[in-house]
């Protein structure tokens, strides 16, 4: 009785268990077979091995073949080249096995200004009967059959007006507004025509500056000093036989101050978009102005009469740079004659594209990064802009073979912008933040910038909000140096430029985007979006060219790209790695690769440098500056506090929302530096941390801008506008700390 009873409980207990074991097993299998198939994706971070194989295959080649293609005619906005590389670009694109998921066009028609083929532009030396004496040049001395392409547009200044201007000849140096002003101590300006430099000052500033004094029209040239460290031949010198400017060539530019469409400020340039009167533009020259080459402004400079100029002004020429009489030394040819500037160019408004291509994120698809750079050049543009355009098509080719084979789709969606007309003034960007204003201030996590990719091969050169430098650094340190195996692109470039970081110790130096160099302007200063401008840049202790030679010019062709600029397309390989290392990064990587500590460190120095030139002076004003000290302070600590979070969190093992809520502080800190009312007299300026400035110093800009105004007048109006930007910075640097501490 007692066995059976034993056996029974042992049966039991037996049963009981298997149950138990079964049961068990059972709910485990069925909450694993039920759990969404999503819970992996969204906690999945950067693939590393997926960054290793997107460097492995990206390919100098296929960006030499590129910038081949992309450089066979000329193509400025709206031409018949342009059009030709609109199609291009969508043809890669939408190509079945490496292009995009989307590509398409987007038209905007906008405010352009031309010469006239028929009636070239013309500078000339004229005697008091109106004999020519000499005669500038109107095309670019061929040295290849790409300077003598039909459609190599003559050098001009775009939105001069046109018009005829004649007067006595005086020299200007760089036509700034102390150019000026001293030049006109001794020179009686009215009636004269003023020869400047580029450089020191913008081009359409050049005229803007000149005209209250009476001067009737500008000529602008290249000095050699500032483009080619002296040289001056094209014997042996220049180009061909280096990368040096000739000297007939001629720097082409936008000669308006503002970016954007003139006609429609703050609209999309639709066809059907209200447009402000002609007249209402403002920006552009008041009088005729244009480009000339070194070897006519030599033929102008050294006849000039007058007092020699100060030692600052002088440049590369083997004479001295004099004031002008004005007008010719008595000795001259040029004795008693006058310059006549005859400029007959005509606005028009026409159709221009962007051209967009889309990656669609699995995970985020509302939330977008960015990768732009503009189409147009000037003439073939082999550097300005097709070596940014042929770093992004191989880049772009990479990342669209891998979605095409099913072997990476993107956490975020990414867009590529191939931005129209930039050249007259940043247009196909600025009509796109326009059009969507809305969608990109809500979505956009960062904008990258790779517009000229390459303007030599020594380091690279990258500028961005002072958050973007952690990702930059961690991309750089993954790719080698051009040539160099053994070292990487961030280790080569802190040997040419670099600081030294409270809490990181040396490290690179990144610029600041406090301008409107290139297509960022908008999606910075308008919308307020993180951005960078990364290129690889030349060893400035061995030149003191300002830009590369054969910008905007006939010379800046596939033969001086592949000769002169990088023989063997390695540094666009290296930039090319490098953007796409950030773009794979920003649009992957569960956390978003931002660090508002680093932001935090570069308001500390704009604040110490700004205590340092204004405290004493201001206290004087009864102006306090503890609520800019208090605003900085709190905004270290909420940087620090939201860093805290972030590594003291394991995300990929939370509730996904909590990485989204961490991303959207960090995706919208710089919206909180957005004040519209701030800049009212720049426009398009809403960003107080990264406006353009005119005061030159390493600080807040409207600060600075209105503290160096009211030092001049001493009215109490203007400084009441110091106060008034130290409550703009105060308040916005405050407001965008609280942006950073816990939600409520």
């Amino acid at each position: 009785m007692i066995k059976q009873v034993l056996l029974g409980i042992l049966c039991g207990t037996a049963m009981l268990v298997t149950g138990i074991l079964i049961g068990h097993f059972a709910i485990t299998q069925s909450s694993s077979s039920s759990s969404p198939s999503w819970v992996k994706e969204v906690a999945k971070d950067v693939d590393e091995s997926l960054i290793e194989k997107f460097l492995s295959e990206v390919d100098n080649l296929q960006i030499q073949e590129n910038l081949r293609v992309l450089t066979k005619v000329p193509h400025m906005a709206t031409t018949a080249g342009d059009e030709e590389t609109v199609k291009f670009m969508l043809k890669r694109w939408q190509d079945a096995e490496t292009g995009l998921d989307q590509a398409w066009r987007e038209e905007y028609m906008v405010y352009l200004s031309f010469p006239d083929p028929k009636n070239p532009n013309k500078v000339t030396v004229v005697s008091p009967s109106d004999t020519v004496l000499h005669s500038a040049r109107e095309k670019e001395k061929p040295y290849y059959p790409d300077q003598e392409d039909t459609e190599v547009v003559q050098p001009y200044a775009a939105y001069s007006p046109a018009g005829h201007a004649k007067g006595k000849l005086v020299y200007a140096n760089q036509g700034k507004p102390s150019d000026y002003q001293l030049l006109n101590q001794t020179v009686d300006l009215r009636g004269t025509i003023a020869i400047t430099r580029y450089g020191g000052a913008g081009r359409a500033a050049k005229a803007i500056n000149a005209a209250p004094y009476g001067v009737l029209g500008v000529l602008v040239y290249t000095d050699p000093l500032d483009i080619n460290d002296g040289l001056m031949s094209d014997i042996n010198e220049t180009y061909p036989h280096s990368w040096y400017l000739p000297p007939s060539g001629v720097e082409r530019g936008s000669f308006n101050s503002h970016f954007g469409d003139l006609l429609t400020p703050y609209l999309a340039a639709k066809d059907e978009t209200y447009r402000i009167p002609v007249e209402n533009i403002t920006g552009n020259p008041p009088i005729p102005i244009q480009p000339i080459g070194f070897e006519d402004a030599y033929a102008l400079i050294c006849q000039l009469a007058g007092e020699a100029a100060p030692a600052a002004w002088q440049g590369a020429f083997n004479c001295t740079y004099n004031f002008g009489g004005p007008g010719f030394k008595h000795t001259s040819l040029f004795n008693n004659s006058d310059v006549k500037i005859d400029v007959f160019n005509h606005e028009q408004v026409k159709n221009s594209s962007n051209v967009m291509g889309v990656i669609r994120g699995s995970v985020e698809p509302d939330r977008y990064v960015i990768y732009g750079n503009h189409r147009d050049s000037w003439v073939h543009g082999a550097i300005d802009p097709s070596s940014g355009t042929s770093v992004m098509l191989e880049l772009s080719r990479v990342l669209g073979a891998m979605v095409k084979q099913g072997k990476w789709r993107p956490r975020r969606s990414i867009i590529f912008g191939s931005w129209g007309a930039e050249e007259f003034g940043l247009i196909g960007s600025a009509e796109y933040t326009e059009q969507y204003f809305t969608k990109l201030s809500e979505r956009t996590v960062a904008y990258i910038n790779v517009d000229i990719a390459v303007f030599a091969n020594a380091t690279l050169r990258a500028s961005g909000m002072p958050s973007v430098q952690n990702v930059l650094f961690t991309a750089a340190k993954q790719v080698s140096a051009p040539g160099m195996d053994s070292m990487s692109v961030y280790d080569n470039w802190i040997r040419y430029s670099n600081r030294t970081s409270p809490a990181h110790g040396p490290i690179p130096r990144v610029g600041y985007l406090s301008g409107a160099g290139s297509d960022y302007a908008a999606f910075v200063h308008y919308l307020g979006i993180t951005s960078m401008d990364l290129s690889y840049t030349y060893d400035r202790s061995k030149t003191n060219a300002r830009i590369y030679p054969a910008y905007h010019t006939a010379y800046d062709t596939f033969d001086y790209a592949s000769k002169f600029i990088d023989p063997g397309f390695v540094s666009h390989q290296a930039i090319a790695r490098t953007a796409g290392n950030v773009l794979i990064r920003l649009a992957d990587s569960l956390v978003l690769p931002l660090n508002c500590s680093d932001y935090a460190e570069s308001l500390e120095d704009y604040l110490n440098t700004a205590l340092t030139l204004y405290e004493h002076q201001l206290k004087a004003k009864n102006i306090s500056m503890e609520p800019l000290k208090l605003a900085v302070a709190n905004f270290r600590r909420a940087a620090a506090h939201l860093d805290h979070v972030i590594h003291g969190s394991d995300l990929a093992n939370e509730i996904p929302l909590k990485a989204r809520r961490i991303n959207d502080q960090l995706m919208l800190l710089d919206r909180a530096f957005l004040d519209p009312l701030a800049f009212p007299n720049k426009y398009a300026y809403r960003h107080v941390i990264w406006a353009s400035s005119s005061a030159g110093k390493p600080t807040f800009p409207g600060l600075a801008d209105a503290f160096a105004t009211a030092e001049l007048s001493n009215l109490s109006r203007d400084w009441e506008k110091v106060h008034y930007h130290v409550s703009v910075l105060s308040q916005a640097i405050e407001g965008a700390a609280h942006t950073l501490v816990d939600v409520i």
